[in-house]
Formats: C-alpha cells, sequence, structure tokens
C-alpha cells in the first residue's frame, strides 16, 4: 500500500476548488511528528475547555468513554475496538473529502470516514475541509450512542436512495446532515447545549451558537431543515433544536419520496431567515416561543 496522501482545497484563479479521492488508507500512526501531536493536544485542551457547560452531557461522556486525551493522536485501532463492540461502527481511514454517493456508502455499512491528517499550527482556528481533529474529536464519540450511531447508519441508506433520485432531493438532505450532524443543537434540563461536530470542534462556533444574540435556535422540524439553505464560510445564523436524539431516529424512519415532492413545489428558505410557525428557542434559558406572522 503506498504512503496516504494529504488532500487538500486547491487555490486556482476561480478560488478555492475541492479536490476528492475515494481511497481509503492505513492511519499512518508511527508517521506523526512531534508537531501533529501537539496540535491534537493543543485543539483537544482549548475545545475541551470551551465545551464546559456548553456541550450536552452525552457528547463529553461518550469521549470520556473512548479513552481520548491530549497526550497523543489516538489510533483508529484503538477506538474502532471500542466503537465496534457498543455500536458496530468502523473508523476508515481517508486522505481528504469523499464523492457524496462514496460517503453515503461508507455510512450505510457503519463506517465512519476519518482524515488521516491533522491541520498545521497555524490554521489552528480556521480550515476550509475536515481534518482528523474536525473528524475524530468532533464526529466519532457520538458514534458510542446507540440512537445517535443508528441515525448515521439511516442518514448513510437515504443518501444512497437521494443520489438516484437527483440534485434537488441530495441538496435537500445535505442541509439535513448539516442542520443537526454538523451544526445541531439539543434542548437539556440545564438549556441548549452543543452536539454538532462542527460546532464542537469550533473554538469560535462554541461561543457563537449559544451566546450570540445574532443567531436563531429554532425548533427542529423535518421539512423546515431541509428547506433552509446554509452558508459554508461564516458562522451559522440558524441553528435547529431536537429534543433529544431518539428526534432524529424518528424523523429518518419514513420514506423520505413524498417529502422530496412536496420540497420540490416550496421555495427554499436563506439561512437566517424565521418563519411564521417556527418555535424559537431563547439562547440563555432555552425557552422556546411560537413566531407569528410578524416576523
Amino acid at each position: 500500500m503506498s504512503n496516504p496522501q494529504r488532500l487538500e482545497h486547491q487555490m486556482t484563479d476561480k478560488g478555492f476548488v475541492p479536490v476528492y479521492t475515494t481511497a481509503v488508507v492505513e492511519q499512518p500512526w508511527d508517521s506523526y511528528t512531534a508537531i501533529d501531536h501537539a496540535v491534537w493536544g493543543d485543539l483537544y485542551r482549548r475545545q475541551r475547555e470551551i465545551l464546559v457547560d456548553r456541550a450536552c452531557d452525552e457528547f463529553l461522556a461518550a469521549q470520556d468513554a473512548m479513552g481520548m486525551g491530549e497526550s497523543a493522536i489516538p489510533k483508529f485501532s484503538e477506538l474502532n475496538r471500542m466503537l465496534q463492540k457498543k455500536t458496530g461502527w468502523t473508523l476508515v481511514g481517508v486522505e481528504g473529502l469523499l464523492p457524496e454517493l462514496t460517503f453515503f456508502e461508507h455510512l450505510a455499512n457503519r463506517r465512519f470516514p476519518v482524515t488521516w491528517w491533522i491541520r498545521k499550527p497555524e490554521q489552528l482556528d480556521y480550515l476550509s475541509e475536515p481534518d482528523l481533529f474536525h473528524d475524530l474529536f468532533g464526529h466519532v464519540p457520538l458514534l458510542m450512542i446507540p440512537v445517535f450511531a443508528d441515525y448515521m447508519q439511516a442518514y448513510g441508506c437515504g443518501g444512497v436512495k437521494a443520489h438516484g433520485i437527483g440534485p434537488e432531493a441530495l441538496a435537500q438532505l445535505t442541509r439535513l446532515y448539516w442542520y443537526t450532524v454538523e451544526f445541531g443543537l439539543i434542548r437539556t434540563s440545564r438549556g441548549l447545549r452543543i452536539y454538532g461536530s462542527g460546532i464542537v470542534s469550533s473554538k469560535g462556533e462554541s461561543i457563537h451558537c449559544l451566546e450570540s444574540p445574532a443567531p436563531n435556535r429554532i425548533g427542529f422540524d423535518l421539512a423546515r431543515v431541509m428547506r433552509t439553505r446554509y452558508r459554508i464560510d461564516t458562522y451559522q445564523k440558524t441553528y435547529f433544536v431536537i429534543d433529544g436524539f431518539d428526534q432524529l431516529m424518528r424523523a429518518t424512519e419514513p420514506d423520505f419520496r413524498p417529502l422530496y415532492a412536496e420540497l420540490a413545489l416550496q421555495d427554499s428558505i436563506p439561512a437566517g431567515d424565521v418563519q411564521p410557525g417556527d418555535t424559537v428557542f431563547n439562547r440563555g434559558t432555552g425557552e422556546g416561543w411560537l413566531a407569528d406572522g410578524d416576523v
């Protein structure tokens, strides 16, 4: 097997262009440098401090149960033993962004792709694509929770189907992943908490999503989520709030084909808009109220 490559966005005269790969690689753990381990440690310490009273208890408990720590980059092989025993998932090493269908097929078969390389020290605060820290620190812990692990597999199966239906269905399903797996909030007895990987792995977004008055925090509704556009180059203008992980699983149980047909007749909703009938949550208390026709 050849040495794995580090594939990142390429700069062209049209800006950054994503580079895709389908390769599955072994984690080259012995090749990580002292700088790589230091970057992991710096990011791990910083995020765990920020996530106190911000991340949901389930995420933090799952991460602790996996034995992740700041001393060194975790080994996929060791994490896999725990994951396979707990929920039947396996981590597979990848070189960078995967084509959509390849990604869906991995999830449908309870395989989670993890980028093998970690960002450079000068990229601590921002990286344009997922790296090992985002994937491993942000995504993997929730795969220890059976209902969330089932949701991820159901999403992958749905993605394979959507890929065969067409680009509109695929765009709508992608919004579901974005607003749940990547940027989801959950309501708890102690207020709103973070579970989305794009938030828990980001210093700035971890603070912005709960403490800034700017974004809307709206109750989860499947059709509403799948109509809502998003931005990848700024903090989110809207976050969707679930009542529990079982709500996600129930949402993915029905066949989405009738929903895709219904959504095809409706306009998409700009990121940041509040619609009449939305449940809007207070950022501090987690209390919600129904938006009326004056929004």
